[in-house]
Parts: C-alpha cells; sequence; structure tokens
C-alpha cells in the first residue's frame, strides 16, 4: 500500500527514467557519431641512408590528437642504386634513380594535394661521415638534392643530415607508435593514451651507425645523454646514443682492414667470417678508403691496389676477430660504461630490433623472440657452411649480403651482449622485426609524427553528439540517480513491510 503512496511512484518514475536515458544516450554517443570530412593530409620522407635512399608515404587526417597527427604509412619504394653519399664525385647523378619512385609517389597522392604536400630528406650515417670527410662534397650532394626537389610538384620542406641522437629517438617513436604504447581506441572510438602501458627500447642496425634507445629506470641520472620526446600530450625522457662507424657495413670494412693489417701477405688474405671456399677480390679503397679505417690503413696505401680475400668459414675465429672492433679496455671496469668509454644506463623492459638486426636473423632463420643459446647454436651452424651450400639455404640469394652474414651475426652478438649488456636473461625480451601491419619499423614514421606537430589542425575527425566530459558526466550523474531511486525503493518496501507486521501484531493482541 506504501508503493502507490507519491513518493513511491516518483521514485519508480525516476528510476525508469533514469535507466531509459543512461541506454539512450550511451547509443546515441556510440551509433550517431558524425563523421566530417577534413580530408586527409600527406608527407614524404626520403631516408637517405649510407647504403640506399627508401622513400616513404604517410598519410593522417588533417584534425590531430594533442598536437600530434596519427599517421599511417601508405606506400614504400626503394630508390635504385647506392646511397646518396656514394655521388660525392657526381651529385648531378642523383636526379636520375630519384625520378623512378618519384613518379609513383605522384600516382599515389591526389594531384589537388601535390602542392600542399611537403616532402622532407634526412640523410643519415653515410653523409655524415661524408660531412667529416670531404664537407664540400657534402654540400654539393644536399645541393644537388634541393634543385631536384625544387623542380616538383611538391612542398619541398629541405634535405638535412640528420644527427645520431635525432635517428635513434625517431627510430624509438616509430617503434613505440606502431605498437600502440602512445595512443588506443577506447570504447567510444576515441583516442586514448593506453593506461600504465610500458614503452619499448629500440636498437636500430643501418650501414654505417648503430643506435640503442629506450627509457631508463632513472632517466634524472642520465640527463647528459636523455632526450625529452612530447607527443600526445605525453613527456617522455628518452636514453639515447649512437655509435658511428658501427653501422653493418662500415663494421665489416673495419674487420677487412684489421685482417689485411695482420696477415703476412698484402694480396691474399683469409677471412675467416666469410663461407668456405668464397673468393673475392676487393679494392684497398673499398674497405680502407673509409674514414672509419682510417687508423687502420696501411702505410704503403694505393686505393686502386686489389686484395684477394678467401674464406675459410671458421666460427670460432670470426668471433674472435670482431671482438676486436670493440674498444673494452675504455670503461675500466665501469658497470654502466660497456665499450667504446660511452656512459649506457642498465638496459630496461622490452626492446625491438629492426633494420640491419632484422635482416641478419632472419637469414639465420630465426624470427621474433628466442634464446641467447637458440641464437648461438644458429650463428654457428651458419658460420660452418660453405659458399656452395648457402646459396641452396638462402631464400634469397644475394651475394653482397649471403657472403657477410656471419660477419653481421658475430658483430650483433658482440654488439648485445658485450656492448649493450644483454644477458642470457634478458635476450628474450628483444623482439627482432621488420614491419608492424603494413608499415616498416624506420626512424622515418618518428621523423613524420615530429614533424606533423608543426602542421595546423583542421576540422574535427569525429564529432561526437556529447563532448566526452559532458557524457561522462550526464553518466554519472544519471546511474547514481538510478541508484538513489533503487536504494530509496527498498527502504519504502522494508518500512512497508514493518508496518504490517506491527498492524498484524496490534490486531493479534485486541481483546474481544
Amino acid at each position: 500500500r506504501m508503493l502507490t503512496r507519491t513518493p513511491g511512484v516518483v521514485a519508480q518514475v525516476f528510476l525508469l527514467l533514469s535507466i531509459v536515458l543512461v541506454i539512450a544516450i550511451a547509443v546515441i554517443q556510440i551509433n550517431q557519431q558524425q563523421i566530417l570530412s577534413p580530408g586527409l593530409k600527406y608527407g614524404i620522407v626520403f631516408d637517405a641512408g649510407s647504403s640506399r635512399t627508401t622513400v616513404y608515404v604517410y598519410e593522417w587526417p588533417a584534425e590531430k590528437e594533442n598536437d600530434t597527427g596519427v599517421v599511417s604509412q601508405t606506400f614504400k619504394c626503394n630508390v635504385k642504386g647506392p646511397g646518396i653519399s656514394s655521388y660525392e664525385s657526381n651529385p648531378g647523378a642523383l636526379a636520375k634513380p630519384f625520378d623512378d619512385c618519384l613518379n609513383k609517389v605522384k600516382e599515389r597522392i591526389p594531384v589537388h594535394l601535390h602542392k600542399t604536400t611537403s616532402i622532407y630528406l634526412g640523410a643519415t650515417a653515410g653523409m655524415r661521415l661524408l660531412r667529416l670527410q670531404n664537407e664540400t662534397a657534402a654540400i654539393e650532394v644536399l645541393a644537388s638534392i634541393q634543385n631536384y626537389f625544387r623542380a616538383q610538384p611538391f612542398e619541398f620542406r629541405g634535405a638535412q643530415i640528420i644527427t645520431g641522437p635525432e635517428e635513434g629517438v625517431y627510430g624509438w617513436i616509430t617503434a613505440n607508435y606502431l605498437m600502440g604504447n602512445f595512443l588506443e581506441r577506447n570504447l567510444w572510438r576515441t583516442w586514448i593514451h593506453p593506461y600504465r602501458k610500458e614503452t619499448m627500447g629500440a636498437l636500430d642496425l643501418g650501414g654505417a651507425s648503430t643506435q640503442i634507445s629506450f627509457i631508463p629506470e632513472d632517466s634524472q641520472e642520465n640527463f647528459n645523454s636523455t632526450l625529452q620526446v612530447k607527443l600526445y600530450g605525453y613527456s617522455y625522457n628518452v636514453y639515447t646514443h649512437s655509435f658511428q662507424c658501427y653501422g653493418r657495413d662500415e663494421a665489416e670494412k673495419r674487420l677487412l682492414a684489421l685482417l689485411l693489417q695482420k696477415s703476412n701477405t698484402s694480396s691474399n688474405v683469409d677471412n675467416p667470417c666469410y663461407p668456405q671456399n668464397y673468393n673475392t677480390t676487393l679494392t684497398m679503397k673499398y674497405f680502407s678508403g673509409s674514414l672509419c679505417t682510417q687508423s687502420l690503413r696501411p702505410a704503403n696505401y694505393y686505393p686502386n691496389q686489389l686484395v684477394n680475400f678467401h674464406g675459410t668459414g671458421d666460427p670460432g675465429l670470426c668471433r674472435e676477430m670482431v671482438s676486436l672492433l670493440f674498444n673494452f679496455t675504455a670503461c675500466r671496469g665501469r658497470e654502466d660504461c660497456p665499450f667504446n668509454g660511452i656512459h649506457q644506463p642498465k638496459v630496461k623492459g622490452n626492446f625491438v630490433a629492426f633494420s640491419g638486426f632484422y635482416y641478419t636473423i632472419n637469414a639465420l632463420n630465426l624470427s621474433g623472440h628466442f634464446s641467447l643459446a637458440d641464437f648461438n647454436s644458429s650463428m654457428w651452424f651458419f658460420c660452418s657452411q660453405s659458399w656452395a651450400q648457402l646459396q641452396l639455404m638462402l631464400p634469397k640469394f644475394e651475394e653482397l649480403y649471403a657472403r657477410s652474414y656471419c660477419f653481421s651475426a658475430n658483430f650483433i652478438y658482440y654488439l648485445l651482449v658485450h656492448g649493450y649488456n644483454f644477458d642470457a636473461e634478458t635476450w628474450p625480451q628483444i623482439r627482432f622485426q621488420k614491419e608492424v601491419g603494413n608499415s616498416s619499423i624506420a626512424w622515418s614514421l618518428g621523423y613524420m609524427l615530429s614533424l606533423t606537430n608543426m602542421i595546423p589542425a583542421e576540422g574535427k575527425l569525429i564529432q561526437l553528439p556529447l563532448k566526452p566530459s559532458l557524457f561522462a558526466g550526464l553518466l554519472i550523474f544519471l546511474t547514481a540517480t538510478a541508484l538513489l531511486c533503487l536504494l530509496f525503493l527498498v527502504y519504502l518496501c522494508i518500512v512497508s513491510r514493518n508496518q504490517k507486521n506491527i498492524n498484524h501484531v496490534e490486531h493479534v493482541f485486541i481483546p474481544e
């Protein structure tokens, strides 16, 4: 009887209304969001590495999230020929190899957007070395590139030589962006920062340099080698270091120069890292002409002199020779200084190893995560094969790479274990990976992500019927109202039952 009175009716009405409104608002918020059409923006990055140039096309909605565009890779093209630093004596010849890739890029981007599409060229360690060795030649190469791009229909934003730390931190940004460590979509399909998600370290192995980047346990302690990065409204203190001359190609040149130095003859040299029965003839300039091998250059250096290298396929001796490429004495036993006198905090968390790391691991028939013991056994088996056997083993056979995989594997072992201090316990935390989805793990995407901070936002990508804050407030208010109404109804039920019991007792004890 009590529930038929006014307070009970009002509470029931409010309870029903609250439930209906919560369901209605949630349905409208999810299904009735209005998709606007701000269109897409495009950016083109030329990754001018030491051994080759790769072109990437990126696109993102004209609206951006917390000052950083949501960028994805839509096209990739490898420019034919060597890296741009190889054109030091003939900078004008650069244009022709670029044409083929750029013509394909023009087809990928709508013609009416060509004028507003930015194009950037970032040169890495190969050009850093050329600038140190011959600054005039480096300037001429960059000038030739600028002349070429100014004649193109895109908005040229400059060709620059990026620093080692920049290359390292851009690679770190790419890896974490692709792994979803900066952004994720929530229930309402909007981008949010993942809750308590750890970032990954990045290991990049190029032709002329190698980079390690990660967030250390205590970033304040290592301020000299720490860069602050701001993305999606959050700041990160990233330790990064780039080792010049420790890229795969330059490191191998140093090995060849070292083998020649230790050999009894200057014309025939045994190489324990080359496969058994493999022979090749190289000019002295090929391996001793680099700035990285200057200290190993023989006194009687003749650039055009020919040297025959004979492969002996000796894994043990190869590893021993590779160890000589690292200066482990400069640190004098300091734990935070693995090699070459460079300070490095203890490695922490998961890492992704890409570029040259991935290609070498793939040649050993390994992928993803695996133990250090598995790596060592695969490397030993690979390095023991003859040249004829290797040609049958490798799915994609290219002489230049095939002859060097054994060296690369031993170099990776020394770099990661004795250089960066990974051990049997932390090695499985490294994931060797080339790409995520359709996007390559390379510094160029991180570069593009950073550059989008400077691109002004236009219209919103998704306009929700209610702003997220108002939507959350209404949900909380209506849920609270429903709960209060429910509690009030329960209270009325209890009061009603108690009243009935009292009436019943009074009725029993009334004298006749």
